[in-house]
């Protein structure tokens, strides 16, 4: 019985300079049900040990570390080395610049420290099985930067055909939302926002939400609306 739990336990890997933080981090997760902690480390050069002698399915890491060993960064070497899990960032308020660095590196979301425990668990457990949790912070940051292009609304209407209802149905997507509580926030029923769900996969060539956050992230959704308008301009 007790290898069946084993089996289903998510194995994390700590990757953070500040030692008293990590420490306190271990401890919390450690007495999480379902959470293994299979390493701690402070720099990226122990983490790719760690990853080449242990199977691991989230590494949490502070965000200066994402671009560290090089240009392209822990990220891009660990994926080299063959890891195939998910990376989540912990992050301060103040750090959103290089958490959104992270994010264009391959990073599956961001998890502010000002936020409640649980929520952390919730963050690990939606990326360990694909999803993306992303601060609000970081969006913005994004989307001031013109990396995000698509959250700027005159591109959405303009260049991207986005409805008004598929607009907001998105930005809730991007927000972590559950359906029934971006239905609850536009006042529709949960079934028509799995329509206009549909309706987004369907423009960014995508069939899961992580896809279609991921599909955002890198552009392609706008890339997928300009395609689809050649098509159906007469």
């Amino acid at each position: 019985m007790s290898e069946q739990k084993d089996e289903h336990r998510i194995r994390l890997v700590l990757l953070d300079s500040r030692t008293l933080f990590r420490a306190s981090l271990s401890r919390l997760l450690a007495s999480q049900c379902g959470l293994e902690i299979v390493g701690e480390c402070g720099s990226a050069a122990e983490a790719q040990e760690i990853l080449r002698g242990s199977p691991v399915d989230v590494v949490l890491l502070d965000p200066a570390r994402a671009t560290e060993g090089g240009a392209d960064g822990f990220l891009s070497a660990a994926r080299r080395s063959g890891y195939q899990g998910k990376f989540l960032v912990v992050a301060d308020a103040a750090d959103a610049r290089k958490s959104a660095i992270a994010i264009r590196l391959g990073a599956s979301g961001t998890f502010l420290t000002s936020e409640a425990p649980d929520r952390l668990v919730r963050a690990i457990t939606l990326v360990a099985n694909g999803g993306i949790w992303l601060d609000p912070a970081v969006i913005q940051l994004l989307a001031d930067q013109s990396v995000y292009r698509p959250l700027q609304m005159e591109d959405w209407k303009s260049r991207y055909l986005l409805s008004d209802r598929q607009q907001k149905v998105l930005l809730g997507i991007l927000e972590g939302l559950t359906n029934g509580k971006i239905a609850a926030n536009l006042g529709v029923s949960e079934s028509a926002v799995k329509v206009t769900m549909q309706q987004l996969f369907l423009k960014a060539g995508v069939r899961k939400r992580s896809r279609l956050v991921r599909a955002v992230l890198e552009g392609s959704l706008g890339e997928q609306a300009d395609r689809r308008a050649v098509r159906t301009s007469r």
